[in-house]
């Protein structure tokens, strides 16, 4: 009796572990089964929250699943970053990666509670064209008169930026770095923003706004700023007699831009990390978000998760090395 029902035991068992086998792959094809949360850690409106927008926007067609955009701000994009390193990596918590959070935060602040490379890389969304300008009623009218005007009033020159250790500071600096002139070779004037750095420029305070095109686009169409350089592997469409940094002779430059990325938490499955991977390749052939992130100012530039993992280490390192050299530490 004990034998015949061990048997039968040992025959159920068997049965249910095959049946687990058969049906193991299509729970996995059952991802994802609910909305995608995508966490963006800056404020509604601006580069990280239309990001975040546009790609929710074309979800529904490739997950069958709707995103939702959540705005977890504070701590220069640290909070929203800290909250999806803490979240599980089932694949519905994501985050809309930004540079200064993911690059220049984890470079120049010691005591960040993450590291740049903690997430888990699912691919480069876009580039966000960086370009500097002055008004149109500079003596500067090309960006080699500009570098001669540093070279001969060091000291003088004042640029605005969106603060201390934005990217609209480090273009600056590593300009300056570049033609080895010290960190003192123009006055920064931080404002509590892009646009007010803009508009500072605009009404006079300073002389030089180095930014992201978006900010500034509609001033150098109207003719108000005159763009001098972008940082843009190519022209940038909108502007295309504007030459870039690599034209101009300074291809370390290249390196100052914005950028957006699609990141999961620590450790994510890489059945998860291959679906988002297959999910962003058909994105960047999808015209309607192609043409949403053209009409933001930025330009689609889809990478893979390990060509995404590779560019956010320069980038890293770009800003790692400039803080050093610099001394620019954020406390």
């Amino acid at each position: 009796m004990f034998a015949a029902g061990r048997g039968g035991w040992v025959a159920r068992l068997i049965t249910g572990m095959i049946v687990l086998l058969v049906l193991a792959p299509a729970v996995n094809a059952q991802y994802p089964n609910k909305p995608i949360l995508v966490v963006a850690a800056f404020t509604a409106g601006g580069d990280s929250d239309l990001a975040a927008r546009n790609l929710t926007a074309v979800m529904p067609k490739y997950t069958g699943q709707h995103g939702v955009v959540l705005n977890k701000v504070g701590a220069s994009g640290a909070i929203g970053s800290e909250y999806v390193k803490k979240a599980s990596p089932d694949g519905y918590t994501l985050l809309l990666a930004r540079v200064g959070a993911q690059a220049t935060l984890p470079a120049l602040k010691p005591d960040l509670p993450y590291k740049w490379n903690d997430f888990t890389f699912l691919g480069l969304l876009e580039l966000n064209p960086y370009v500097c300008v002055v008004r149109a009623d500079s003596p500067y009218k090309t960006f080699g008169e500009l570098v001669e005007g540093i070279k001969k009033n060091p000291g003088k020159l004042k640029y605005s930026t969106a603060g201390v250790g934005t990217i609209h500071e480090m273009g600056p600096q590593m300009l300056f770095d570049i033609l080895k002139l010290g960190k003192e070779a123009g006055i920064q004037v931080p404002y509590k923003g892009g646009g007010e750095a803009t508009v500072a420029l605009l009404s006079g305070e300073v002389n030089l706004n180095c930014t992201n095109i978006g900010t500034a686009l509609a001033f150098i169409k109207s003719g108000q700023l005159r763009a001098l350089m972008t940082t843009t592997p190519e022209r940038y469409k909108e502007i295309p007699n504007v030459p870039t940094a690599k034209e101009l002779g300074y291809p370390q430059l290249e390196r100052i831009i914005g950028w957006s990325a699609l990141y999961g938490p620590p450790a994510m499955d890489k059945k998860l990390i291959a679906y988002w991977s297959d999910f962003l390749q058909k994105v960047a052939k999808d015209p309607q978000w192609v043409g949403l992130t053209e009409k933001i100012g930025s330009v689609p530039q889809i990478l893979s998760p390990a060509e995404t993992a590779r560019y956010v280490k320069e980038q890293f390192e770009t800003y790692d090395r400039l803080g050093k050299a610099i001394g620019l530490v954020l406390k």
